[in-house]
């Protein structure tokens, strides 16, 4: 019957079928004896591993944080092993929407897909898996159908909804996915992913409500001879920022100013002056709150002889973190040109980062917060195994890295001291550092035999490495020390020169003096510094060893 309204609203009334069609299915809450029975008002339910573990007696492992794709099995397949075997293709328009959250510090999401077409009848629910880049599992939900329930084709058109998911952190990315079950047992592309981003404070609250956010957002500049005049706009009162500092360069000479505005004569603007400013000469400030790591406004300004100069502020950016806020700035002597990377661009270069767990877990961790940085920070999509445990479970290890660097636009080795140490105890083993390189450095060879570009390949080592690192087989492909190298591994990915006559390319938060500016860069800074003492550690006790087994 419902098949038959369906036709009938395709052919007749499709505009005023659209809502029906569209209306999103949430998930219930049922026994699993309703699911297995096949009773009525179980055709989509939410299922806990707690449910799952009393009903069936079972300790569910950690993977996946508790939530793995067998259940069908269990819950459906036992008196009947067919219905849980048969394939059934990813999800399709996998969405996010954000719900309202009364923390100020979090976001709250609902995710929605649609199944496909391909399979559907033998579509037995879905499961849901959060992840941060760069970190575990922060939600799983698994929603299975009942037993007795068959999908058709026309259902295809329905749309799914999971339950909300709360306390993600503002200003994070997170990997999602989303896949069908059951899972068939030889394994094709039965989950969707996707990568999103929670919104920032100023996005969720406004910008009035978010200290770390918040910056002078209108500066004006007048001049009286050689004394200007700084006015700007002062935070709203419920950040109790109390006072503010302003910087000044040009031709060499810092000016520091400390500011701290009497708000009895006014509570939403401040002016101070600048004197014994040279005239004709340049003028690039910061103004900002005296907080730590908080946001700047940057203005310029030139000083004319009797002539006053109005020019409005320009850009904004994060201060370094550092231990005082009067650093000073550097002289341009060439034009600068500050390029900020776009967030969304629409065909992002494709990075895959290779690199060897022999060096630690610290070194890894480094790898990680590397990734999550070039993402967030240098708009580009980074494939790492850390990342697509799914997709190396489904093809093996050597299989999906050849499809990696196939299908990357670019490929990154992280070199190390271990890189080209046998492991026989981390999963790397089954591909293997020694197989890793040789792989990677016989497309080097092909290409350049074949008269190709090398520029794909490149080979990369942190502060705590050496040159003599990076393995003989790459010493063909464009090398970089990082973080030093930041500005340059950026020009290489969007194919943009650094340097031209009279003007230099700055791109925001990249280069090694303010990388750190951005939450990611600070993270990759604190992962490099640690792994730097991990491996500075391993060295000393080594050496210790050496030497007692000499004196045995």
């Amino acid at each position: 019957m419902w098949e038959k309204v369906f036709l009938l609203c395709q052919v007749l009334l499709p505009g005023q079928c659209v809502q029906t069609l569209t209306t999103a299915i949430m998930p219930k809450d049922c026994s699993l004896a309703c699911i297995r029975q096949g009773g009525p008002g179980c055709d989509y339910c939410r299922v806990s591993i707690d449910d799952i573990n009393t009903n069936f007696g079972l300790k569910s492992p950690k993977l996946f944080g508790g939530c793995i794709p067998w259940p069908c099995f269990k819950l459906l397949g036992e008196e009947d092993p067919s219905i849980c075997q048969h394939y059934v293709e990813a999800p399709t328009d996998v969405n996010i929407d954000f719900l309202p959250d009364p923390n100020p510090n979090s976001d709250s999401v609902v995710v929605s897909w649609s199944p496909s077409l391909y399979g559907i009848s033998f579509l037995r629910g879905f499961q849901v898996i959060l992840q941060p880049l760069g970190g575990s599992v922060a939600a799983c939900q698994l929603f299975v159908f009942q037993k007795n329930l068959t999908l058709y084709a026309s259902h295809a058109q329905r749309v799914y909804k999971s339950d909300p998911i709360h306390g993600l952190p503002l200003g994070s990315q997170f990997s999602l996915t989303v896949m069908a079950l059951p899972v068939p047992e030889k394994w094709e592309h039965f989950y969707r992913g996707k990568i999103f981003s929670t919104r920032s404070c100023a996005e969720k609250n406004g910008l009035h409500l978010c200290k770390a956010d918040w910056y002078p957002q209108h500066v004006d500049v007048h001049q009286r001879g050689t004394v200007t005049t700084i006015t700007f706009n002062l935070a709203p009162p419920n950040l109790a920022i109390k006072s503010y500092f302003s910087v000044c360069v040009a031709n060499g000479k810092t000016t520091y100013t400390e500011i701290e505005p009497n708000y009895s004569k006014n509570q939403t603007h401040h002016s101070f002056e600048l004197r014994d400013l040279t005239e004709g000469a340049n003028y690039t400030c910061e103004i900002a709150a005296n907080q730590m790591d908080a946001m700047r406004k940057l203005f310029s300004f030139q000083v004319e002889r009797q002539e006053p100069v109005s020019t409005s502020p320009s850009w904004t950016l994060k201060p370094s973190f550092q231990s005082g806020l009067t650093s000073s700035l550097e002289e341009v002597k060439a034009q600068e040109e500050v390029m900020i990377p776009p967030e969304n661009r629409k065909n992002p270069p494709r990075l895959l980062i290779c690199y060897s767990s022999n060096d630690g877990p610290a070194h890894v961790n480094a790898v990680m917060k590397l990734g999550a940085f070039v993402q967030q920070q240098m708009a580009t999509q980074v494939t790492l195994d850390l990342w697509d445990s799914l997709g190396l479970a489904e093809e093996g290890h050597v299989a999906w890295f050849c499809r990696q660097i196939r299908e990357s636009d670019f490929v990154l080795v992280i070199c190390s001291r271990g890189l080209c140490h046998k492991s026989e105890h981390s999963a790397e083993s089954i591909l293997g550092s020694e197989g890793m390189v040789g792989l990677i450095g016989a497309e080097v060879g092909r290409a350049k035999s074949e008269g190709k570009d090398l520029s794909k390949y490149m080979a990369a080592i942190f502060n705590y490495s050496e040159d003599t690192d990076i393995p003989t087989e790459l010493g063909l492909v464009f090398r970089y020390r990082l973080t030093a190298d930041l500005p340059k591994l950026f020009s290489q990915l969007h194919q943009v020169r650094l340097h031209a006559p009279g003007r230099y390319l700055k791109i925001k938060n990249i280069s090694e003096e303010d990388f750190i500016r951005s939450p990611a860069g600070q993270a990759l800074q604190q992962a490099i510094n640690e792994t730097a003492k991990a491996m500075k550690e391993n060295r000393e006790r080594f050496g210790s060893e050496e030497k007692s087994n000499d004196r045995s």
